[in-house]
């Protein structure tokens, strides 16, 4: 683990398809668009110059739409595919750098993966499927059959060991598909778009299952999602990617609140605020003039929602303490108002 306790770092990392993909990275300057990029260089640059942390336990969501370069993104991380330039370091090691067999051990035993297709085996029993990744690490059948049964319980798929997957509905299938990833007990979960093939309810209980689980295992995950309802639902930090580049990162509520240029707007014009924007993301820095110790204490995590009818009967100040007591800002009239008609909160 390094230092500053990320899990991940990934540091300049670059993606170009083409003929000559390191030739053209030489050529390709700052100020080209990857259209005119492709126009000079006849290459497409698919991720370019990345650089991100995720923390230990975080759950860090990547965000854009067809062709932003998300999913190239991921599989450079993982080495599906080979990035043209850049780090990405998992505990302090490069995985660019890695040998096959370093690699093949990482990906065995330090990190699974989770993709929109499920990659069933049609003929193997579900309880086989999820048991793989363990059957491959040489785990006894015994030992590989019971912890499968426990992530089969874990994700909501008790009693379904010995069903085929084409018995098994596309939610119950992607459940099986989790239960595999979980199964080698992973520091890292990858997870490619995972839920957008299935119909919407079933998309929603996918999420809440997932969040759950998350509270449970505190696992470090990286999402990929071209739904931006979905990735604020998920992330504990979000970064939303336009033609290979990450252009603005940071907590849901931060993008939310304070979007850094109109392709973000546009995407959190119809974002219900009042059920998402807590109180940690607009309160302000107590002052003495406030008299926090006269105000009504509320929990940071309290939505606008929440938040109305407190401030409507408590003079529309409310101090924002911690579970521990301690006082961490206030929440005015004004700040509330500005959250809930969507426009830019100054001083979170």
């Amino acid at each position: 683990m390094t230092q500053n306790n990320a899990k991940i770092i990934c540091r300049n990392i670059w993606k170009v398809f083409g003929p000559e993909p390191k030739k053209a990275l030489l050529s390709i300057k700052a100020e080209w668009s990857k259209a005119e990029a492709r126009e000079r260089t006849g290459h497409v640059i698919a991720v370019r110059d990345v650089s991100f942390e995720v923390k230990e336990g975080e759950t860090f969501v990547v965000m854009g739409l067809s062709g932003s370069g998300k999913s190239t993104l991921v599989r450079c991380l993982t080495r599906l595919i080979e990035p043209t330039a850049g780090e990405a370091l998992i505990d302090g090691e490069d995985v660019l750098t890695m040998d096959e067999d370093r690699l093949r051990e990482l990906r065995r035993r330090k990190m699974s993966m989770v993709f929109q297709h499920f990659g069933l085996f049609p003929h193997r029993r579900v309880i086989d499927n999820v048991a793989y990744g363990l059957e491959v690490q040489g785990v006894d059948k015994e030992t590989r059959y019971e912890r499968a049964e426990e992530v089969l319980d874990l994700v909501g798929l008790g009693g379904w060991g010995s069903y085929y997957p084409g018995e098994l509905s596309g939610g119950m299938q992607q459940r099986v598909g989790l239960a595999r990833a979980l199964a080698v007990d992973p520091e890292i979960l990858f997870f490619d778009e995972p839920f957008s093939a299935l119909d919407p309810l079933i998309r929603r209980e996918m999420q809440d299952e997932l969040i759950a689980l998350q509270e449970k295992m505190r696992k470090t995950i990286v999402f990929i999602t071209h739904d931006f309802l979905e990735a604020i639902k998920l992330a504990d930090r979000l970064a939303i990617m336009k033609d290979g580049e990450i252009v603005q990162m940071g907590a849901p509520q931060e993008v939310i609140l304070r979007p850094a240029n109109d392709y973000v707007r546009e995407f959190t014009e119809d974002v219900p605020h009042s059920h998402v924007v807590t109180a940690a993301a607009i309160m302000k820095p107590a002052s003495p003039d406030d008299r926090p110790d006269d105000l009504p204490a509320v929990r940071p995590d309290l939505t606008l929602h929440e938040l109305v009818p407190l401030a409507a009967a408590r003079d529309s100040r409310l101090a924002v303490r911690d579970e521990s007591g301690a006082l961490l800002g206030v929440v005015d009239r004004r700040s509330l108002m500005l959250a809930l008609a969507g426009l830019e909160v100054n001083g979170a």
